[in-house]
């Protein structure tokens, strides 16, 4: 299965515009997300398929400047960096980059590492599916937020993505990668058999994720530019297809949520090195690979290992995490840098399609140019290759797999050779304050 991973864009106010109805694809599964906030979101507080090799080093005009920070970023000597991998999945599933999450009930030894977790930067959060908890790894329910909850409500939520959506229990957990905890935070048990019944607003929302074969992964594990997954629209109002209070009866009612309570970003809440993550992954060649190792680095500036060097930073819009990319003169303002999707999605009106994806005759060679919103710019070099051609390959891993958008989304491929920096919104690093992407 060749499938398309794509990711929905949630805007201010909660408004949630899904790349489904952004691109031309319809009726796609698959896991992956590009998911912003409603709002800012308080610094200390805390919700699928390998050709040409990409250009590692794009060239750059202004770059923001990678020191003088407003103040000194706290040091770490924490181990940080953390596995992760492209490889064969059960669903065929092609640029599907994954980890190992280990979730633990708070303040306890009782643990279970969960395997094939994708990483994903345009989203906030760990999302796990019930069914990979033990019965014997009874997290802590997050109890509903008055009025609409009460003391014997439970708190749902329902997270949408551009290929369906997810529906799960609010619980409490400390998530442990490398040698860092992110202890007590947020996080979404999917298809939790608490809350059994799907809102009729989410269930409107698209394909239900809710077993392995349909998100494709065990879990995400979002990484993104916020340190919470809905931010300040949901503390003021009880917006749609968020968060909900649950009866006993299974009725559910859109409800809203304390910061402290959403699905939080997990680097945001450990001790040190929390400011962002670096991915950084091996290149491909023009065939692709069966198999790429990489790894996640946490925090930004914070040790010797995750400095920003010469890296041009792009900072992002606050609310919707975007920039822009000029490609061929037109300039898209829906832009971003997405790990969960897994292809570079764009517009064009002369490459060729067959079904979700680009199949031009000849390997096309791209460049596009990304500004932030600080003015730096930079304009990587990108292929896009025939998919039926790569699919025929049976390699897992492609750098110029692409399809049809009428946003811009940078995804996995765009990550292959290069290091690449996602600095959570208001975090100091050593180019100031996020959000930003570097690289």
């Amino acid at each position: 299965m060749n499938n398309v991973l794509m990711g929905a864009v949630r805007f201010a106010q909660g408004t949630i515009v899904t790349l489904a109805t952004l691109t031309t694809l319809a009726g796609c599964g698959g896991g992956g997300s590009s998911t912003t906030n409603t709002t800012g979101n308080s610094p200390q507080s805390t919700p699928a398929s390998p050709g040409a090799t990409a250009s590692s080093t794009p060239s750059a005009s202004a770059p923001a400047p990678a020191s003088a920070p407003v103040a000194t970023v706290q040091q770490s000597t924490i181990p940080n960096v953390h596995p992760v991998v492209v490889t064969s999945t059960p669903t065929q599933t092609r640029n599907m980059l994954t980890t190992s999450v280990t979730v633990c009930v708070p303040g306890t030894s009782n643990c279970v590492t969960i395997d094939n977790v994708q990483v994903d930067t345009g989203s906030q959060g760990l999302r796990v599916l019930a069914s990979q908890l033990p019965a014997s790894l009874e997290l802590p329910a997050v109890p509903a937020t008055p009025p609409a909850g009460t003391a014997n409500t439970l708190n749902g939520e329902c997270s949408v993505f551009g290929t369906g959506f997810t529906w799960g229990a609010v619980r409490t957990a400390d998530v442990r990668m490398a040698s860092q905890l992110a202890p007590g935070i947020a996080i979404q048990v999917i298809a939790d058999p608490s809350v059994p019944t799907v809102p009729s607003d989410c269930a409107a929302s698209g394909l239900p994720m809710m077993t392995p074969s349909a998100l494709r992964v065990n879990g995400i594990l979002g990484v993104g530019l916020f340190s919470a997954d809905c931010g300040g629209g949901c503390i003021t109002s009880a917006l749609p297809r968020w968060y909900y209070a649950c009866d006993p009866t299974g009725s559910c009612t859109s409800t809203r949520q304390p910061l402290a309570q959403q699905v939080a970003n997990p680097i945001s809440q450990f001790a040190l090195d929390n400011n962002g993550i670096v991915l950084d992954l091996p290149a491909v060649g023009p065939n692709g690979a069966a198999t790429l190792n990489g790894s996640m680095i946490f925090g930004i500036g914070t040790q010797a290992n995750n400095t920003l060097g010469n890296a041009t930073v792009l900072k992002a819009n606050t609310t919707s995490g975007y920039v822009t990319t000029s490609l061929n003169g037109q300039p898209y303002s829906q832009s971003f840098f997405d790990s969960g999707s897994n292809g570079l999605f764009f517009p064009s009106t002369t490459l060729a399609r067959c079904g979700f994806w680009w199949c031009p005759a000849s390997t096309q060679s791209l460049t596009a140019t990304v500004t932030g919103t600080n003015g730096a710019s930079a304009a990587p070099a990108f292929s896009i290759a025939n998919a039926q051609t790569l699919f025929a390959t049976q390699n897992y891993a492609f750098n110029n797999l692409g399809g049809p958008s009428n946003a811009f989304d940078w995804g996995l491929p765009f990550f292959f050779g290069r290091r690449v920096y996602t600095a959570i919104e208001s975090r100091l690093t050593s180019a100031g304050k996020g959000p930003f992407y570097a690289f």
